[in-house]
C-alpha cells in the first residue's frame, strides 16, 4: 500500500467515525478493514471500509459478494427486515479491466449493497456518489499530497474517538442501577395476590376496592384513584404483559437517568396517565399501562435531546413500538389509550424537568416545569371545576348499586337524578335502579314510566317486566300484570319467583 491509500482510508475512517458518528463495530487486526454502522442513516445504516490492491475486476466483485454476506449476517443479528450496506473499497490503482459493472447495486434478498471504488486517480467520482448517502463529504484536497504522518494523525484521531465514545455511552447508559424497576414489579404482583385472594381481579367491587380508577369516587373526593390504579391489574395477562414491559423498559430507564428520577418520572406518568383517562374515558380502569407509556416518554426525551446517541443506539426500536402500542390502543377495544397518552406525555414532561444526571438545563428545567404545571392544573380544573370529566351511564350505575347495597337509596337517586339531568345518556339499568328506588318510595307511576323505558332499551330486562308486574297487580289491573310476568318467565324461565307471582295472579 502507498501513503496515499493509507490517507485516503483513514480520512474515509474519520469522515465517517468522527464527523458523520458512525460506530466502529468490527475492525481486522491488520487494520485494513472495517465495518460501521449508524441507525440514523436508513439507505446507509452499515458501511464496510477496506483497503485492497485491486488488480483485475473480478477483485472488486468479490468484496461485494463478501458485503454481502456481512450485510445479511447482520442482519440475522439485529433482527432487521432489510439492510443497506455501502462497500467502500480503497486501492492505490483501478482494475486494469472493465470494472464499471461491478460498481451498480446489488439486491440479494433483503439485502442491498452499493460499491464505491476510491483509488489515488479516482477521488471525485466516488465523493461525489457517496455524498448522496451521508453528506458533507470531504474536500478531495483532504485526499491529495497526504504525508504518512497525517495517515497516522488520522488513525489515531479515529481510535481515539472510538475510546471515548464507549466510555461516554457506558456512563451515559449505566449511570444509575435499576432498584425501583424491581420494587415496583414485586409491589404489582403483591397487589395482584391480594386481589385474587380478596375475590378476583376482574371483579368490580375488588377493583374499586383496592383504588382502581373510578371517575365517579373520584369526583368525590378520592383523588388517590390518579396514583393507586397504577400498582392494580385486571387479569393474569395484563400483569404479565405490563411486568414485562416495565421489566425491559424500566432497566434501560432507570440505568440512564438514576433511581430518584426515575422514581419521579414513573408515578407522574402514572399520575397524568390517569388525569387524562379521567377526562376521556368513563371506564374503569388500572394498570400500569401509563406509566410505563412514560419510560417510552423519557426515552422519547433523550431522542429530542441527543437525537444522533438515539438512533444510532436504539431510537428506531422505540419508535416502532410506541407507535405499535398506540395503534394496537386505537384498534382493540376495552383498551384506555387516553391513560397510554397521558403517560407518554407526562413522562416526557417529568423528564424534561429532571433532565440527565449531573446535566443541568435550568431555564428549559423551569419551562418544562411550568408546561407540566399548567397542564396537571387544566386537567383538575376542567375534570372537578367544570364537570369535563368522562363520566357514563354504566360508571354511574355501578356506583348507585353500590349505595343501593349500602341501603343508601337517597345517594343512588342523586347520582342517578344528576346523571340524567345533566345531560347523560341513561342505559336500561339507569331506568331501572330509579324505578326500583321510585317503586320503594310509593311513587308507582313514576317507577312504572322508569320500568317501561328500561325494558324500551332492553327487551329483554325480566328484572324490569317482574316489577312491573307488581305494579299493575298493586294497581288492580290483573291483565297488564299477568302479561308482564310472563314475558319476564319467557326471558328468565327458571327464575321460581316470578311462577309464584303468576301462579297468584291466575288464582286471582
Amino acid at each position: 500500500m502507498t501513503i496515499g491509500t493509507d490517507v485516503m482510508f483513514w480520512r474515509l475512517a474519520y469522515f465517517l467515525v468522527v464527523e458523520q458518528e458512525y460506530i466502529l463495530i468490527k475492525m481486522n487486526q491488520e487494520r485494513s478493514e472495517m465495518v460501521l454502522e449508524n441507525r440514523a442513516v436508513k439507505e446507509a445504516s452499515f458501511i464496510r471500509l477496506v483497503k485492497k490492491d485491486l488488480g483485475w475486476a473480478v477483485g472488486l466483485g468479490q468484496e461485494t459478494e463478501k458485503s454481502l454476506w456481512l450485510a445479511e449476517r447482520f442482519r440475522k443479528q439485529t433482527g432487521k427486515r432489510t439492510i443497506s450496506m455501502l462497500n467502500l473499497i480503497v486501492s492505490p490503482h483501478l482494475p486494469v479491466d472493465e470494472f464499471d459493472r461491478f460498481l451498480k447495486p446489488v439486491e440479494k434478498g433483503k439485502i442491498k449493497v452499493t460499491s464505491f471504488l476510491f483509488a489515488e486517480k479516482e477521488i471525485s467520482t466516488p465523493l461525489q456518489q457517496l455524498s448522496a448517502f451521508v453528506s458533507p463529504v470531504p474536500e478531495e484536497s483532504d485526499f491529495i499530497n497526504g504525508a504518512e504522518d497525517e495517515a497516522a494523525a488520522y488513525e489515531r484521531a479515529v481510535l481515539s474517538h472510538e475510546v471515548k465514545r464507549k466510555e461516554e455511552e457506558k456512563r451515559f447508559f449505566h449511570y444509575g442501577k435499576p432498584f425501583f424497576t424491581y420494587l415496583f414489579t414485586a409491589v404489582n404482583i403483591l397487589m395482584f395476590l391480594l386481589m385474587t385472594a380478596a375475590g378476583g381481579s376482574t371483579n368490580t367491587d375488588v377493583l374499586l376496592q383496592f383504588g382502581a380508577k373510578f371517575n365517579p369516587l373520584i369526583l368525590e373526593g378520592e383523588w388517590w384513584r390518579f396514583i393507586t390504579p397504577v400498582f392494580l391489574h385486571i387479569g393474569l395477562l395484563h400483569l404479565l404483559m405490563n411486568s414485562m414491559a416495565l421489566f425491559y423498559l424500566g432497566t434501560a430507564v432507570e440505568q440512564i437517568y438514576g433511581r430518584m428520577r426515575f422514581l419521579w418520572i414513573y408515578l407522574f406518568s402514572g399520575f397524568t396517565g390517569s388525569l387524562l383517562s379521567f377526562l376521556l374515558t368513563p371506564n374503569l380502569s388500572a394498570g400500569a399501562s401509563g406509566a410505563i407509556f412514560g419510560l417510552f416518554g423519557a426515552l422519547l426525551f433523550f431522542g429530542v435531546t441527543k437525537p444522533k446517541l438515539f438512533f444510532r443506539t436504539m431510537g428506531m426500536n422505540i419508535l416502532v413500538v410506541i407507535g405499535i402500542n398506540l395503534a394496537f390502543g386505537f384498534t382493540v377495544p376495552g383498551i384506555d389509550n387516553a391513560g397510554h397518552i397521558g403517560g407518554l406525555l407526562g413522562g416526557f414532561l417529568a423528564t424534561g424537568i429532571v433532565h440527565f444526571p449531573k446535566k443541568r438545563r435550568p431555564l428549559q428545567q423551569l419551562l418544562f416545569l411550568a408546561a407540566a404545571s399548567a397542564a396537571v392544573a387544566a386537567g383538575l380544573i376542567f375534570g372537578f371545576g367544570h364537570g369535563y370529566a368522562a363520566v357514563d351511564a354504566q360508571s354511574v350505575n355501578i356506583r348507585a348499586a353500590e349505595a343501593l347495597s349500602e341501603g343508601d337509596d337517597e345517594k343512588a337517586e342523586q347520582l342517578l337524578t344528576e346523571f340524567v339531568e345533566g345531560g347523560g345518556e341513561p342505559s336500561a339499568e339507569t331506568h331501572f335502579y330509579l324505578g326500583y328506588i321510585k317503586m320503594g318510595a310509593g311513587e308507582l307511576t313514576e317507577a312504572q314510566d322508569h320500568f317501561s323505558n328500561a325494558i324500551d332499551l332492553r327487551k329483554n330486562f325480566h328484572e324490569a317486566y317482574y316489577n312491573l308486574a307488581l305494579i299493575y297487580a298493586d294497581q288492580g289491573d290483573r291483565a297488564q300484570a299477568v302479561k308482564a310476568v310472563e314475558n319476564a318467565i319467557r326471558y328468565e324461565p327458571d327464575e321460581q319467583v316470578y311462577q309464584e307471582l303468576l301462579d297468584r295472579l291466575n288464582e286471582e
